[in-house]
């Protein structure tokens, strides 16, 4: 398998996460399941395979061709996934979708929707760019270009904004009544702001952060205890953190436990290990 990331340089840093190309993905299951991880993602489908989204009940209930944003998700997801597959993705920073898509991000949080959507069909010609490059540096440089044609500087979060995330990523979510007192603003500014910019309120994005760091807690840990869990995250119970653990996740934590995620990659589990 083939898997490589873009060496990201200023200012595309301010805006982009990640760009990253996989090719002959040979998964032991057909269906995965993605939690939320405060990103919005741009997918190139590099390989003809129409993909599949599905219910709680691991029914189809959706399908993606070509390229497709997914917006900011506040439950996981299940999507399908394909032996030999390939694709380019681009992984948004939390607050650096804006400047790119020039409408507010909350308008297709929770959502799946083609690319051409929000770009015309000109991103469906820089998908069949892409299919005529073989080196991979290539491909990187197209949608490189691509980003910097797009992204307008002047849109770009402000300083508070900037600083308020920083803030929630690095402090508990027991202190965030108080975190967001320090917005040089009005609590309402600063909660229209951040669903502009990424699609959540301030709340809900410090939410998605605990969990994030949950399950790198777990991820880490030689041995596991609930408990110590449950206070070091802030949860006021042992019932809250299982309830919003499963809201993310789909599963409780004992069960996320026997299934062996906390050794895999987090946010990130396959369903069917039989295929």
């Amino acid at each position: 398998m083939i898997f490589e990331f873009y060496n990201i340089e200023k200012p595309l840093t301010k805006y982009v996460e990640s760009i990253f190309y996989h090719k002959d993905y040979m998964p032991e299951h057909s269906i995965e399941r993605v939690v939320p991880t405060g990103h919005i993602f741009i997918l190139f489908e590099l390989d003809n395979f129409p993909r599949h989204t599905f219910d709680h009940n691991l029914k189809p209930n959706a399908t993606f061709t070509k390229v497709w944003v997914s917006g900011i998700n506040q439950k996981y997801l299940n999507i399908s996934a394909h032996k030999n597959s390939e694709m380019l993705v681009v992984q948004l920073k939390t607050l650096g979708a804006y400047p790119l898509f020039k409408i507010p991000i909350e308008s297709f949080s929770e959502s799946i929707m083609p690319a051409e959507n929000y770009f015309g069909d000109q991103i469906l010609d820089i998908r069949e760019t892409l299919l005529t490059k073989n080196s991979i540096n290539d491909k990187f440089e197209i949608i490189k270009n691509w980003l910097h044609s797009l992204i307008d500087e002047k849109l770009a979060p402000s300083k508070s904004l900037l600083e308020m995330l920083s803030v929630l990523q690095g402090n508990p979510f027991s202190k965030h009544g108080e975190l967001i007192k320090d917005y040089p603003n009005t609590q309402k500014h600063l909660i229209n702001q951040f669903k502009k910019y990424s699609g959540l309120s301030p709340k809900a994005l410090h939410k998605i952060i605990r969990f994030n760091s949950i399950l790198q807690i777990i991820n880490q840990s030689k041995e596991i205890k609930w408990t110590d869990i449950v206070y070091e995250t802030g949860y006021t119970d042992q019932s809250h953190f299982i309830k919003e653990f499963q809201e993310f996740s789909g599963f409780n934590p004992s069960k996320y436990i026997k299934m062996g995620y906390n050794e895999s990659i987090p946010n990130f589990f396959p369903l069917d290990p039989e295929g």
